[in-house]
Protein backbone atom coordinates (compact mmCIF):
# COMPACT_ATOMS: atom_id res chain seq x y z
CA UNK A 1 0.00 0.00 0.00
CA UNK A 2 1.25 3.67 -1.06
CA UNK A 3 1.68 5.71 2.34
CA UNK A 4 -0.13 9.04 2.89
CA UNK A 5 -0.34 11.81 4.89
CA UNK A 6 -2.97 13.11 6.99
CA UNK A 7 -3.93 16.85 7.36
CA UNK A 8 -6.89 18.71 9.61
CA UNK A 9 -8.39 21.90 7.36
CA UNK A 10 -10.23 23.96 9.61
CA UNK A 11 -12.41 27.28 8.30
CA UNK A 12 -14.23 30.09 9.21
CA UNK A 13 -16.01 32.69 7.14
CA UNK A 14 -19.83 34.43 6.69
CA UNK A 15 -22.30 31.75 6.03
CA UNK A 16 -23.37 31.55 2.26
CA UNK A 17 -24.20 29.02 -0.20
CA UNK A 18 -21.60 26.74 -1.71
CA UNK A 19 -18.69 26.64 1.00
CA UNK A 20 -18.94 22.75 1.61
CA UNK A 21 -19.44 22.25 -2.22
CA UNK A 22 -16.61 23.90 -3.02
CA UNK A 23 -13.63 22.56 -0.16
CA UNK A 24 -14.91 19.60 -0.93
CA UNK A 25 -14.16 19.34 -4.61
CA UNK A 26 -11.17 20.76 -4.20
CA UNK A 27 -10.22 18.18 -1.80
CA UNK A 28 -10.88 15.62 -4.29
CA UNK A 29 -9.44 17.42 -7.43
CA UNK A 30 -6.23 17.18 -5.03
CA UNK A 31 -6.67 13.50 -4.67
CA UNK A 32 -7.61 13.49 -1.29
CA UNK A 33 -9.81 11.21 0.72
CA UNK A 34 -11.92 12.64 3.11
CA UNK A 35 -11.61 10.79 6.60
CA UNK A 36 -14.07 12.55 8.60
CA UNK A 37 -16.00 16.35 8.29
CA UNK A 38 -17.71 18.55 10.43
CA UNK A 39 -19.70 21.46 10.05
CA UNK A 40 -22.45 24.44 11.75
CA UNK A 41 -23.75 27.60 10.44
CA UNK A 42 -24.67 29.69 13.08
CA UNK A 43 -27.90 31.41 12.20
CA UNK A 44 -27.17 34.38 15.67
CA UNK A 45 -23.67 35.26 14.11
CA UNK A 46 -24.10 34.35 10.56
CA UNK A 47 -20.66 32.38 10.62
CA UNK A 48 -19.85 29.16 9.35
CA UNK A 49 -17.70 27.02 10.79
CA UNK A 50 -15.77 23.54 9.34
CA UNK A 51 -13.44 20.51 9.80
CA UNK A 52 -12.28 18.47 7.35
CA UNK A 53 -9.82 15.18 8.06
CA UNK A 54 -8.66 14.17 4.94
CA UNK A 55 -5.36 11.77 3.73
CA UNK A 56 -3.27 12.01 0.20
CA UNK A 57 -0.89 10.34 -1.24
CA UNK A 58 2.41 11.17 0.56
CA UNK A 59 5.03 13.31 -1.59
CA UNK A 60 7.34 15.87 -0.62
CA UNK A 61 5.50 18.84 -1.49
CA UNK A 62 1.29 17.93 -1.21
CA UNK A 63 1.10 20.59 2.16
CA UNK A 64 2.60 23.38 0.03
CA UNK A 65 0.97 22.27 -3.06
CA UNK A 66 -2.76 22.17 -1.45
CA UNK A 67 -1.82 25.11 0.58
CA UNK A 68 -1.19 27.41 -2.44
CA UNK A 69 -3.95 25.72 -4.30
CA UNK A 70 -6.79 26.40 -1.59
CA UNK A 71 -5.82 30.03 -1.31
CA UNK A 72 -8.22 30.65 -4.19
CA UNK A 73 -11.21 29.46 -2.14
CA UNK A 74 -10.04 31.14 0.99
CA UNK A 75 -10.25 33.72 -0.79
CA UNK A 76 -13.74 33.97 -2.86
CA UNK A 77 -15.50 33.21 0.62
CA UNK A 78 -13.21 35.25 2.69
CA UNK A 79 -12.09 32.66 4.88
CA UNK A 80 -10.02 32.27 8.07
CA UNK A 81 -8.21 29.17 7.72
CA UNK A 82 -5.80 26.90 8.95
CA UNK A 83 -4.10 23.32 7.38
CA UNK A 84 -2.19 20.88 10.05
CA UNK A 85 -0.50 18.31 9.43
CA UNK A 86 -1.78 15.47 11.61
CA UNK A 87 1.40 13.87 11.83
CA UNK A 88 2.86 16.95 13.77
CA UNK A 89 1.56 17.45 17.63
CA UNK A 90 0.83 20.78 18.83
CA UNK A 91 3.70 22.22 20.68
CA UNK A 92 2.13 23.58 24.64
CA UNK A 93 3.56 25.45 27.13
CA UNK A 94 2.09 24.83 30.32
CA UNK A 95 2.15 27.78 32.72
CA UNK A 96 1.72 26.91 36.53
CA UNK A 97 1.99 28.24 40.15
CA UNK A 98 1.58 26.31 43.55
CA UNK A 99 -1.31 23.84 42.74
CA UNK A 100 0.59 20.93 40.19
CA UNK A 101 -2.20 18.58 40.12
CA UNK A 102 -3.67 19.59 36.66
CA UNK A 103 -0.22 19.92 35.80
CA UNK A 104 0.76 16.06 37.09
CA UNK A 105 -2.49 15.09 34.80
CA UNK A 106 -0.96 16.78 31.80
CA UNK A 107 2.35 15.13 31.66
CA UNK A 108 1.04 11.93 32.47
CA UNK A 109 -1.31 11.48 29.67
CA UNK A 110 1.24 13.17 27.36
CA UNK A 111 3.56 10.31 28.26
CA UNK A 112 1.07 7.72 28.33
CA UNK A 113 0.40 8.79 24.50
CA UNK A 114 -3.55 10.05 25.67
CA UNK A 115 -2.56 13.32 24.57
CA UNK A 116 -1.01 14.21 21.60
CA UNK A 117 1.13 16.70 22.40
CA UNK A 118 5.23 17.99 22.82
CA UNK A 119 5.82 20.31 26.17
CA UNK A 120 9.29 22.07 25.15
CA UNK A 121 8.67 24.41 28.51
CA UNK A 122 6.91 24.65 31.80
CA UNK A 123 6.68 27.94 33.18
CA UNK A 124 6.33 29.15 36.80
CA UNK A 125 6.24 31.99 38.74
CA UNK A 126 7.06 29.55 41.99
CA UNK A 127 10.09 26.53 42.03
CA UNK A 128 7.25 23.97 43.92
CA UNK A 129 7.07 22.05 40.70
CA UNK A 130 10.61 22.33 39.70
CA UNK A 131 11.49 18.50 40.51
CA UNK A 132 8.29 17.37 38.72
CA UNK A 133 8.72 18.79 35.78
CA UNK A 134 12.58 17.52 35.59
CA UNK A 135 11.63 13.92 36.28
CA UNK A 136 9.54 14.09 32.64
CA UNK A 137 13.02 15.92 31.05
CA UNK A 138 10.93 19.03 30.21
CA UNK A 139 12.73 22.05 30.45
CA UNK A 140 11.28 24.36 33.45
CA UNK A 141 11.71 28.37 33.17
CA UNK A 142 10.82 30.47 36.49
CA UNK A 143 9.42 33.73 35.59
CA UNK A 144 8.27 35.13 39.61
CA UNK A 145 5.95 37.95 38.96
CA UNK A 146 5.54 41.31 40.53
CA UNK A 147 3.90 44.38 39.84
CA UNK A 148 7.27 45.91 38.57
CA UNK A 149 8.25 42.78 37.02
CA UNK A 150 4.73 41.77 35.05
CA UNK A 151 5.87 43.31 32.04
CA UNK A 152 9.16 42.18 31.72
CA UNK A 153 8.31 38.67 32.75
CA UNK A 154 5.89 38.71 29.81
CA UNK A 155 8.51 39.80 27.57
CA UNK A 156 10.26 36.78 28.49
CA UNK A 157 7.34 34.47 28.19
CA UNK A 158 6.92 35.81 24.33
CA UNK A 159 10.12 35.41 23.65
CA UNK A 160 10.27 31.73 24.76
CA UNK A 161 6.46 31.08 22.74
CA UNK A 162 8.18 32.23 19.34
CA UNK A 163 11.92 30.72 20.13
CA UNK A 164 10.28 27.33 20.74
CA UNK A 165 7.38 27.88 18.11
CA UNK A 166 4.62 27.06 20.30
CA UNK A 167 1.11 26.56 18.91
CA UNK A 168 -0.88 27.33 22.65
CA UNK A 169 -0.50 28.00 26.12
CA UNK A 170 -2.15 26.28 29.56
CA UNK A 171 -2.69 28.18 32.47
CA UNK A 172 -2.69 24.75 34.56
CA UNK A 173 -3.89 27.04 37.67
CA UNK A 174 -1.62 29.41 36.84
CA UNK A 175 -2.49 32.29 39.97
CA UNK A 176 -0.92 35.63 37.73
CA UNK A 177 -3.63 37.75 35.48
CA UNK A 178 -2.19 38.03 32.20
CA UNK A 179 -2.53 41.45 30.63
CA UNK A 180 -4.89 42.67 28.68
CA UNK A 181 -2.28 43.16 25.70
CA UNK A 182 -0.83 39.59 25.98
CA UNK A 183 -4.17 38.18 25.66
CA UNK A 184 -5.15 40.16 22.82
CA UNK A 185 -1.86 38.96 21.51
CA UNK A 186 -2.45 35.63 21.97
CA UNK A 187 -6.37 35.41 21.56
CA UNK A 188 -7.58 31.83 21.17
CA UNK A 189 -4.63 30.32 22.09
CA UNK A 190 -4.27 30.41 25.88
CA UNK A 191 -6.51 28.05 27.74
CA UNK A 192 -7.49 28.42 31.48
CA UNK A 193 -8.99 26.17 33.61
CA UNK A 194 -11.25 28.03 36.53
CA UNK A 195 -13.31 26.73 39.08
CA UNK A 196 -16.94 27.05 37.52
CA UNK A 197 -20.47 26.95 38.55
CA UNK A 198 -19.52 28.77 41.72
CA UNK A 199 -20.33 31.96 40.27
CA UNK A 200 -21.27 34.04 43.49
CA UNK A 201 -17.61 32.62 45.16
CA UNK A 202 -14.59 34.25 43.56
CA UNK A 203 -11.22 34.84 45.04
CA UNK A 204 -9.60 32.84 47.92
CA UNK A 205 -11.52 29.38 49.23
CA UNK A 206 -13.86 29.44 46.95
CA UNK A 207 -14.71 25.87 47.84
CA UNK A 208 -15.06 27.01 51.63
CA UNK A 209 -17.24 30.30 50.28
CA UNK A 210 -19.47 27.35 48.43
CA UNK A 211 -19.55 24.95 51.49
CA UNK A 212 -20.85 27.65 54.02
CA UNK A 213 -23.48 28.32 51.21
CA UNK A 214 -24.83 24.93 50.91
CA UNK A 215 -24.04 24.28 46.86
CA UNK A 216 -25.31 21.31 45.60
CA UNK A 217 -23.27 21.13 42.69
CA UNK A 218 -19.60 22.23 41.64
CA UNK A 219 -17.49 22.17 38.95
CA UNK A 220 -14.88 23.35 36.33
CA UNK A 221 -14.86 25.07 33.30
CA UNK A 222 -11.74 25.47 30.77
CA UNK A 223 -12.04 29.01 28.73
CA UNK A 224 -9.51 30.94 26.23
CA UNK A 225 -8.39 33.88 28.55
CA UNK A 226 -9.30 36.98 27.30
CA UNK A 227 -8.50 40.56 29.23
CA UNK A 228 -12.25 40.17 31.16
CA UNK A 229 -11.30 37.77 33.91
CA UNK A 230 -12.79 34.12 33.54
CA UNK A 231 -15.34 35.35 30.84
CA UNK A 232 -13.70 34.37 27.61
CA UNK A 233 -15.08 31.95 25.32
CA UNK A 234 -16.22 28.55 27.11
CA UNK A 235 -14.23 25.05 25.02
CA UNK A 236 -15.72 22.41 28.30
CA UNK A 237 -17.34 22.38 31.40
CA UNK A 238 -18.51 19.50 33.59
CA UNK A 239 -19.83 19.25 37.10
CA UNK A 240 -20.44 16.75 40.32
CA UNK A 241 -23.53 16.91 42.41
CA UNK A 242 -22.18 17.38 46.11
CA UNK A 243 -24.56 16.74 49.61
CA UNK A 244 -24.79 19.22 52.98
CA UNK A 245 -22.42 16.39 54.91
CA UNK A 246 -19.33 16.99 52.03
CA UNK A 247 -16.62 18.42 53.93
CA UNK A 248 -14.94 21.82 52.41
CA UNK A 249 -11.83 19.59 51.97
CA UNK A 250 -13.90 17.05 49.96
CA UNK A 251 -15.32 19.76 47.89
CA UNK A 252 -11.50 20.42 47.15
CA UNK A 253 -10.81 16.94 46.45
CA UNK A 254 -13.75 16.44 43.74
CA UNK A 255 -13.06 19.98 41.91
CA UNK A 256 -9.40 19.18 41.36
CA UNK A 257 -10.40 16.00 40.12
CA UNK A 258 -13.02 17.98 37.92
CA UNK A 259 -10.22 20.44 37.07
CA UNK A 260 -7.92 18.05 35.94
CA UNK A 261 -10.72 16.03 33.31
CA UNK A 262 -12.00 19.14 31.75
CA UNK A 263 -8.37 20.96 31.07
CA UNK A 264 -7.33 17.30 29.57
CA UNK A 265 -9.99 17.34 27.29
CA UNK A 266 -9.75 20.94 26.49
CA UNK A 267 -6.27 20.52 25.86
CA UNK A 268 -6.74 17.29 23.61
CA UNK A 269 -9.69 19.38 21.73
CA UNK A 270 -7.02 21.72 20.66
CA UNK A 271 -4.45 19.67 19.87
CA UNK A 272 -6.75 18.58 17.26
CA UNK A 273 -8.21 21.17 15.80
CA UNK A 274 -11.24 20.79 16.96
CA UNK A 275 -12.17 24.01 18.28
CA UNK A 276 -13.67 26.99 16.71
CA UNK A 277 -14.04 30.69 17.63
CA UNK A 278 -17.12 31.97 17.01
CA UNK A 279 -17.65 35.97 18.35
CA UNK A 280 -17.39 35.19 22.43
CA UNK A 281 -18.32 31.26 21.93
CA UNK A 282 -16.55 28.17 20.85
CA UNK A 283 -18.07 25.50 18.62
CA UNK A 284 -16.24 22.17 19.01
CA UNK A 285 -16.46 19.42 16.60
Amino acid sequence: MSSTNEFVLTLTCPDRPGIVRDVVTFIAASDGNILDSAQYGDPDTGTFCMRIHFDVDATSDREATIRSGFEEVGERYAMNWELHDSAQPARVLIMVSRFDHCLADLLYRRRMGELKIDIPAVVSNHRDTYKLVANHDIPFFHLPVTPETKQQQEAKLMNLVEEEKIDFIVLARYMQILTPELCQRLRGRVINIHHSFLPGFKGARPYHQAHSRGVKLIGATAHYATADLDEGPIIEQDVARVTHADSPEELVAVGRDIERRVLARAVRYQSEHRVMLNQDKTVIF
